[in-house]
């Protein structure tokens, strides 16, 4: 008996087939797959050297005080997000060099069966998309895994087989949806991963109603399916898809978990473009609410969520709003300086939203007195010269305008003055 996929590819009773060789694509300035492709031979690090630098583990000869020595390093390390990023980025870069060599692995075992290169193949592309963010190269190796699987004129009859080239199809189109999204074509994505959704739906029936430890998961496809219509500004489809994905994780997790409040924050946005504000506020409250009781109201989650609910109400520009918007950007603030401190970005940006409320709504002494004092802070975080302290500079110069202080507005924007000449000045080229 025959078995038809969504996407054309037919899987009938199996043959033998002659070895073929299998095509390997190659992109344009990937210097990971050329690496990988000629030297698939690499050192392996020794089992006694492979400890992670974040949490180095204390020997059982070692004294108290190079265990504490450690321990400070590891700490100092910590609180570094950049050594964190690097260290992060490095990891992704290395699973992906291995997923190159399993595409090379594949060609070489699997030769008789073409779609097992393809699974590899929308494996590396799904890799290049989530591991290193790299659109273009993403959606090179998923087209060439799905031209692999549409030219195989193979046959088989095993489920497991089935269902592995259906999971292969739902990757492999939800990648180049993804990508094309990434790459600000709507169109293109939202067409790419309707085909992932039909395989998904197919894929769900071959399990009998639920398929579970999927690479793409069914919130991740659906939640891709709504942002690509609000890239067309299509945003009651947009709307749809993003309802659907709340009622499926309250399904499957309950309507307290952590995975509603990105999606609440997004559905928020659909219904803010379509001037729906009430109903933007609700979801953002729901998001807020959960926030609190997982993470405590000060938390840097809480404070996100204040933070976009004070932006929420503002947008609205009604007078009856102003004591809510108030009340969550102090919320915010508050909780931003305590757990992340005074000088964090976070911290700094959103005082900066909040002063330009207070200057929108007439409270000009109160917008003065925090820039004035943000300005310790941001000379502390970006520089005395730096483009952030020009801007609030120019905004307490305007302020003092405003209100008829122009002696005190002139002193600050010549500090402006200063502040942009040393930002953005050529250097001179020192001589050799």
């Amino acid at each position: 008996m025959g078995f038809t996929s969504s996407s054309g590819v037919v899987i009938s009773e199996r043959k033998k087939m002659g070895a073929s060789p299998i095509r390997i694509p190659t992109v344009s300035n990937d210097t990971d797959w050329d690496f990988c492709f000629h030297l698939s031979q690499q050192t392996k690090i020794p089992e006694h050297q492979r400890t992670d630098e974040l949490y180095p583990t204390s020997g059982s000869g070692e004294s108290e005080e190079d265990a504490k020595a450690k321990e400070e390093k590891a700490i100092d390390r910590m609180s570094l997000p950049k050594e964190k990023l690097a260290q992060s980025q490095k990891k992704n870069t290395q699973a992906n060099k291995e997923l190159i060599r399993c595409v090379i692995l594949s060609q070489i075992i699997f030769g008789e069966e073409p779609w097992k290169c393809a699974q590899a193949l929308a494996t590396l592309a799904y890799g290049y998309l989530t591991l290193t963010g790299l659109p273009p190269q993403a959606k090179k190796h998923a087209e060439s895994a799905k031209n692999t699987l549409m030219t195989w004129k193979g046959n088989t009859t095993s489920d497991k087989e089935k269902k592995e080239i259906l999971e292969t199809l739902v990757m492999l189109y939800d990648t180049v949806g993804v990508a094309c999204l990434l790459q600000n074509r709507g169109r293109e994505a939202h067409f790419n991963l309707q085909k992932s959704e039909r395989n998904m739906k197919e894929l769900k029936k071959s399990y009998k109603g639920g398929a579970c430890g999927l690479q793409v998961s069914e919130k991740d496809l659906t939640i891709a399916l709504g942002r690509a219509p609000l890239a067309n500004r299509r945003l009651n489809l947009a709307l749809a898809y993003f309802e659907k994905a709340i009622d499926n994780v309250m399904a499957a997790k309950g309507d307290r978990t952590s995975d509603l409040v990105g999606l609440y924050e997004e559905i928020a946005q659909i219904e803010q473009l379509r001037r729906n504000h009430d109903q933007a506020v609700q979801y953002l409250q729901q998001g807020h609410s959960i926030c609190v009781s997982l993470f405590t109201e000060v938390s840097p989650q809480a404070a996100e969520a204040s933070a976009l609910l004070a932006k929420a109400d503002a947008t609205s520009g009604e007078a009856q709003h102003g004591d809510a918007v108030e009340m969550y950007f102090i919320k915010s603030i508050t909780a931003y300086q305590t757990t992340l401190g005074p000088e964090d970005y976070e911290t700094l940006t959103t005082i900066e939203e909040f002063c330009k409320w207070l200057v929108q709504n007439g409270e000009k002494q109160e917008a003065y007195r925090l820039l004035k004092a943000l300005l310790k802070s941001q000379v502390i975080s970006y520089g005395d010269c730096s483009k952030k302290v020009a801007e609030t500079f120019y905004n307490m110069g305007r302020i003092c305008f405003t209100k008829g202080e122009l002696r005190k507005a002139i002193q600050l924007l010549r500090k402006v003055n200063t502040g942009w000449f040393f930002t953005f000045a050529p250097r001179p080229v020192s001589k050799m």
